[in-house]
């Protein structure tokens, strides 16, 4: 890792969506820090103290903030530990990542959320910012301490993979979380009508004789929590959504002026239900992958800024867990390494503009955590990523940083790959640059 130090990123296509900036021009990083920015950054020359990065005419743009990152550290590091997360995030151009609490010990006290974010310190390339469950073990029935969880540094509250279904506990945790200012994320699936299905239920899952959980789940469960965000003002998110008709309720709670937010992951807008094909456990996730239909209302969620997020919902599973047979199977796929060429396919689809794409994956979700991150102005820590918008390239798994290999997108020819990514001025990761 190269320290921090005074270096300027030259020739670079600055692009930073939260001013709107998209212009040629050069990026100054005096230490940890962004000294300045623009296209008259050294007119005049370059002094021969400092490092220059000739960025070659590619892409310079805030790194990536991922709001919703599965580890196996601690309990399960033969899966991921935070080290290992870590360096997929940098070779993916994440700089920051905000963890779930789904580990064994569940992350549900003041002790555990310090274990993690001090064992991030000492091993992760880079952020990592813990969340803390809402219930104790996850159970659903025992609210844990929301004050004394955010003081020691818990971003936000959260089952992880699992639903809140009671609303009553529901509805206390969004009141006492109103009075933190907490975000609140919720894994909206009502659990009696999904928890014995596998995939959507439909005709591809009837087809496969498949058990299927409907949008219905997900959509019951959205269309309540909005009615508690109704009677307590908190801070609510949808951590992953995949239905056009969850999108539509979250769009018309938007309407009426809650404070609703929602965030998808790539694989619901790049792969449909037929992605399962003969019983492929690499593409059974939670939410399940849904119909057409839905995948194109995510993308028209998207683009007219009802979903706020993208976020990789990186969940690593290991052999034992997937090659089994498909109801059997663990949910989840990893995504931090294909979270940016995947999501530039907007783009290059000419679904969305870039910034707008960049927009979803920086600024938003740095804003709804309230982070100095996802902008590139003077005084913003100097976390950074390079990217070649149109470099060719077929995801290979075996090449990944990540421990776990069981991502959605094996063989996928995508374009557009983060060359250099840069945390609090340091250089953690480069290719080919």
């Amino acid at each position: 890792m190269s320290e921090g130090k005074r270096r300027v990123f030259t020739n670079a296509r600055l692009l930073d969506a939260a001013s709107g900036r998209d212009e040629r021009g050069a990026l100054l990083v005096d230490g940890h820090m962004i000294a300045d920015v623009g296209p008259r950054v050294f007119a005049d020359g370059i002094p021969r103290d400092i490092e220059v990065i000739d960025c070659r005419g590619l892409c310079l743009a805030p790194g990536l903030v991922d709001l919703r990152v599965f580890t196996g550290e601690p309990g399960e590091e033969h899966k991921e530990t935070l080290a290992s997360a870590g360096a997929a995030a940098a070779v993916g151009g994440v700089t920051t990542i905000v963890t779930m609490p789904d580990t064994d010990p569940v992350i549900d006290d003041v002790a555990l959320v310090e274990f993690v974010a001090r064992r991030a310190r000492d091993t992760a390339d880079v952020h990592v910012l813990p969340t803390a469950a809402i219930t104790k073990g996850l159970k659903g029935e025992a609210m844990t301490e929301v004050g004394l969880l955010k003081a020691a540094g818990a971003v936000a509250l959260t089952d992880g993979s699992h639903t809140v279904a009671n609303a009553q506990v529901m509805r206390r945790t969004l009141a006492y979380a109103s009075s933190f200012d907490m975000l609140v994320m919720q894994h909206a699936q009502e659990p009696t009508l999904g928890k014995s299905g596998h995939m959507n239920e439909g005709e591809v899952a009837t087809r496969l004789g498949l058990a299927g959980i409907p949008t219905e789940a997900e959509t019951i469960m959205v269309e309540r929590d909005i009615r508690l965000v109704e009677m307590t003002g908190a801070r609510y998110h949808v951590a992953s959504i995949s239905t056009a008709t969850a999108i539509d309720a979250v769009r018309r709670a938007k309407a009426r002026g809650l404070p609703v937010t929602c965030a998808v992951a790539p694989y619901h807008f790049a792969l449909n239900e037929n992605a399962v094909g003969a019983y492929r456990t690499f593409a059974k996730t939670s939410p399940p992958l849904r119909t057409e239909e839905d995948r194109l209302a995510v993308i028209e969620g998207l683009r007219d800024g009802t979903i706020d997020v993208i976020a990789s919902c990186h969940d690593p599973q290991d052999q034992d867990s997937k090659r089994l047979p498909f109801a059997l199977a663990e949910d989840g796929v990893i995504g931090l390494e294909t979270l940016l060429p995947v999501s530039l396919e907007l783009h290059h689809n000419d679904r969305m503009p870039l910034l707008d794409v960049l927009r979803a994956l920086t600024a938003r979700p740095a804003q709804l955590l309230g982070l100095r991150a996802g902008a590139l102005k003077p005084g913003m820590p100097a976390d950074l990523i390079v990217f070649d918008l149109n470099l060719p390239w077929v995801v290979d798994p075996g090449e990944f940083r990540s421990k776990s290999k069981n991502t959605a997108f094996e063989d996928r020819p995508v374009q557009g790959r983060a060359v250099m990514t840069v945390v609090d001025g340091k250089i953690v990761h480069r290719h080919g640059f």
